[in-house]
């Protein structure tokens, strides 16, 4: 936990804010902070600064917050992930977190598994607490919203239009010859295909959204060093 993460409601009208749940377990149990220690904090979807231990007891533990800073920039790339195996969610979650996207799409594709959709790391409460653990390592404090689309063509046709923009789209597809841009200045998305990548006609279909087919190199990536790589190359900061 490199930054301690709260909520606006959590700080009083005097700056001050109680923690009694795993933040003052890691921050007494692991970092062992001390009285008049001063730690990293943020607000979710907020800014940034400092908290000051005023006093630490026996299950709870109180800091003086200041925000005085805006959050880290976000990454200019907007992930839209064919759903992977339930094993692999809550590791992209977190690193989407880490990286900084604003928003996370996980779609449909004829080789997710039905069974996927219902996984228990796809409910609120699971999809929340991984985010948080990737914003809590590496510092941001900007929630990702993540959405499901459940059918591809629908999506593709009805809502990547609007979503898009006019922003550039690109395809990670094993086999393209064309490498992934770098050192993005402007916005764009990224499809990231399923095991064994989107089949012919999803390919086909995106390339009628303008969706550009690029390659990440000569190995076959699995999903999650996927998305690292894509996010990877492509730091705002």
């Amino acid at each position: 936990m490199n930054r301690v993460l709260l909520q606006a409601e959590e700080i009083d009208s005097a700056g001050k804010a109680t923690l009694s749940d795993r933040r003052f377990t890691h921050l007494t149990g692991v970092l062992k902070v001390e009285v008049a220690q001063t730690i990293r904090v943020g607000v979710v979807d907020g800014g940034i600064g400092s908290g000051t231990v005023l006093a630490i007891e026996e299950e709870h533990l109180e800091l003086q917050v200041v925000i005085n800073q805006p959050p880290p920039p976000s990454h200019p790339l907007t992930p839209v992930i064919a759903l992977p195996r339930p094993k692999m969610l809550r590791r992209i979650f977190r690193l989407c977190a880490e990286f900084g996207t604003e928003e996370i799409h996980l779609i449909n594709s004829y080789r997710v598994e039905k069974s996927f959709w219902q996984s228990p790391q796809l409910e609120n409460g699971a999809v929340r607490t991984a985010l948080l653990e990737g914003l809590e390592r590496s510092g941001g404090t900007r929630l990702p919203r993540v959405q499901l689309h459940k059918r591809f063509k629908p999506f593709v046709e009805d809502q990547l239009p609007a979503l898009r923009a006019e922003r550039p789209v690109w395809l990670a597809h094993p086999g393209s010859e064309t490498p992934m841009p770098t050192d993005l200045v402007s916005p764009g998305l990224i499809f990231i295909g399923p095991e064994g990548g989107f089949i012919p006609y999803e390919v086909a279909l995106l390339s009628t959204q303008g969706a550009e087919a690029v390659g990440l190199g000569a190995r076959i990536l699995s999903v999650d060093t996927a998305v690292a790589t894509v996010l990877g190359r492509n730091l705002p900061w």
